[in-house]
């Protein structure tokens, strides 16, 4: 995490510095223990790999839970609802069906995540990967590997030798997200890579093929660029969708609040425990009082939190919708080149359509010129006597003469055609 220039780490390390003392008491109220980890799906089931008959509308997925321990097993949608706690109508937007879209959605105990290849189902205990041995959700698995290991063996180093708390450690333990958040983190830095490699792709491969037609416009020139601009929509497309979601959860605080999962599993938690107790005492009004009394100090706490909690998500998302809309700025800058290449190209082919057309007004006022010569000889050409045919040596000064009229006739005709600008200069 935070290697890139929008890194989330260093924002909230730089907002928690700023806060100091207040954040720290906030931090102290609410940290609560972590859920405990999920026992694996196919406990007492044999691993995926032996032979053994598939069940109808099972797949593949792979559970990662917060201590590191994973496992790649078949399952139907039925134990995924059961396990997921997540409505049916969700695993159609896994399905292929809706491949093509993104979608980030906040159920009771889980988040449905559907960006580009990634399809995963995420509570705050686990994740649900689906199709995990596709190419290009490896990336995704690497950076789960690599994330909660060392962050597990740096927390069971820490409890073994429990070193004394300085300020630089305090700071780093209140801007560790929840586990829910640091999973959505790893899918959208893995997506904008991936999104980011084929914009690259797509400028390295546009710019020589646009000059190259503005050199030479020819059919296999104009068949490269077409289809330069067919995957240019596409991902466009693509980086749009990821956008508009992002975007739609920044704008609602409610959606960003639903995320949160963690803190709804303490809030149960902290419910239960105050139900437990009041339980146990004999007086109901004095129960009742001290009930009220914890749900108001409670629901207080609880709104502090959420402020800080949707900042910390707002932050997050922020960061990614900017590093998208860098994307998209670049996609539409390629497109509008491709634009400006298109107008250049279509400027060349009218100039050379007016030039011809000019070339053939040309030849019409030749051609009219030359066939009044020709309409002169052939009324000579008719059996009709004239007086002409009797004189000696008439014929050549006869010929030139139409021949200079038709010159001069031609000359004037040009020239009308350049005075009324129908010809270029």
């Amino acid at each position: 995490m935070g290697k890139g220039p929008l890194s989330f780490r260093r924002l909230t390390s730089i907002r928690h510095r700023k806060k100091g003392s207040s954040v720290k008491d906030d931090a102290q109220v609410s940290a609560t223990s972590s859920p405990p980890p999920p026992p694996p799906i196919n406990s007492g089931a044999p691993v995926v790999g032996k032979a053994k008959k598939k069940t109808g509308g099972a797949r593949l997925w792979m559970r990662f839970d917060r201590t590191g321990a994973m496992e790649v097993v078949e399952c139907d949608k039925s134990t995924i609802i059961k396990r997921a706690s997540v409505p049916a109508r969700d695993l159609r937007i896994l399905g292929p069906v809706f491949s093509h879209s993104s979608n980030i959605l906040a159920r009771e105990k889980a988040i449905v995540v559907n960006l580009e290849v990634i399809k995963a189902i995420v509570t705050a205990e686990e994740v649900l990967i689906l199709d995990p041995l596709r190419p290009e959700v490896l990336p995704l698995i690497d950076r789960l590997k690599q994330q909660f290991p060392q962050r597990n063996s740096l927390e069971a180093s820490g409890n073994a030798q429990q070193p004394p708390l300085d300020p630089e450690s305090s700071e780093g333990l209140q801007s560790e997200l929840p586990f829910e958040f640091q999973v959505l983190e790893i899918a959208l830095e893995v997506v904008c890579q991936i999104v980011e490699t084929s914009v690259e792709a797509l400028e390295t491969e546009a710019w020589p093929v646009l000059d190259e037609l503005t050199k030479n416009v020819s059919t296999e020139n104009l068949e490269y660029v077409r289809s330069l601009k067919s995957n240019l929509t596409r991902l466009l497309a693509r980086v749009q969708k990821v956008r508009d979601e992002l975007e739609h959860l920044l704008d609602d605080n409610e959606d960003m609040a639903d995320l949160y999962l963690t803190r709804k599993w303490n809030q149960n938690q902290q419910t239960e425990a105050i139900l437990a107790g009041t339980a146990t005492n004999s007086i109901v009004a004095s129960n009742l009082h001290r009930l009220t009394s914890s749900n108001r100090s409670a629901s207080m706490v609880t709104s502090n939190m959420d402020e800080d909690d949707v900042e910390d998500l707002e932050m997050l998302l922020e960061a990614y919708f900017m590093q998208l809309e860098g994307m998209r700025n670049k996609i539409l800058t390629v497109r509008e080149y491709i634009d400006d290449t298109e107008d250049y190209v279509n400027i060349q082919l009218d100039n050379q359509r007016n030039e011809l057309i000019q070339l053939q007004l040309i030849l019409t006022m030749a051609s009219f010129a030359i066939t009044a010569e020709t309409l002169l000889a052939s009324l000579f050409g008719m059996n009709i006597h004239c007086p002409l045919y009797d004189m000696q040596g008439v014929f050549g000064h006869f010929v030139w003469s139409i021949s200079a009229f038709c010159i001069v006739l031609f000359m004037a005709t040009l020239g009308y055609a350049k005075w009324k600008k129908l010809l270029g200069s």
